[in-house]
């Protein structure tokens, strides 16, 4: 039988135990995830604790500690206190879909927190994910509504939500055009549309055509409730 390894990655432990198990091992990981992988082990092997910035969860994240038994994940500051107290070598890389300023930000406090550790930080966020990010802060600037293209599962996607909202946007998640709802708008709002690194080009044009659709259908309902209402 075949294991057809996921663009999140795994472990060599995991590898190793599947060939040994007589099975045929297909590698799909994404490039940048290889990267992330090759920085921890690196940062180990000079001596380094490992620390992964992340969601200890997500299986791009079990497959970055799964070699690293005493790997320390973090995704908020509460995290810093499952790290060993005297510890005074900390390597931080980071699962590749993490917003840049919380990586930025806990690196910084981690410092403040350890200023006698030496911390070294290799940035493994990969770049169509600060990309999207940057740009989704210039939508926001120029839109009251944002719809975010993408799986629910994707961790990337839900940070481009929560990034959307916490700018101040009314802001929606959908998998395909049929989950639009003409109810998340208003007449006159400005629509903006962003998607996970993953999500297909297909599916972000299908989403496009139907939020044109649902533009046309509304401001022609906003013109007929005007006749209504002109004519008592």
């Amino acid at each position: 039988s075949a294991v057809v390894i996921t663009a999140h990655g795994a472990s060599d432990a995991r590898r190793k135990e599947w060939r040994e198990r007589g099975h045929e091992v297909f590698d799909t990981t994404c490039p940048l995830v290889k990267k992330a992988h090759r920085a921890l082990e690196c940062l180990v092997l000079a001596g380094y604790f490992p620390v992964v910035i992340g969601r200890r969860d997500h299986v791009e994240v079990r497959g970055l500690v799964g070699d690293f038994p005493n790997a320390v994940v973090i995704l908020d500051e509460a995290d810093f206190d499952s790290l060993p107290s005297d510890l005074l070598r900390i390597g931080v890389v980071a699962q590749t879909t993490q917003p840049v300023d919380r990586v930025t930000r806990l690196v910084e406090r981690l410092r403040e927190r350890r200023p006698d550790a030496e911390i070294r930080h290799v940035d493994t966020v990969c770049q169509p994910t600060k990309d999207r990010q940057t740009a989704l802060v210039d939508l926001c600037r120029r839109n009251e509504v944002i719809i975010v293209v993408g799986g629910r599962n994707s961790n990337n996607t839900a940070q481009l939500l929560a990034t959307a909202r916490s700018l101040g946007c009314r802001a929606w998640q959908v998998e395909r055009a049929g989950e639009l709802r003409s109810e998340w708008f208003r007449n006159g709002d400005q629509v903006g549309v962003t998607a996970g690194t993953s999500t297909l080009d297909e599916t972000v044009h299908e989403v496009a055509e139907r939020l044109r659709i649902i533009a046309r259908e509304m401001k022609q309902r906003g013109l007929l409730g005007m006749l209504k209402a002109a004519g008592g």
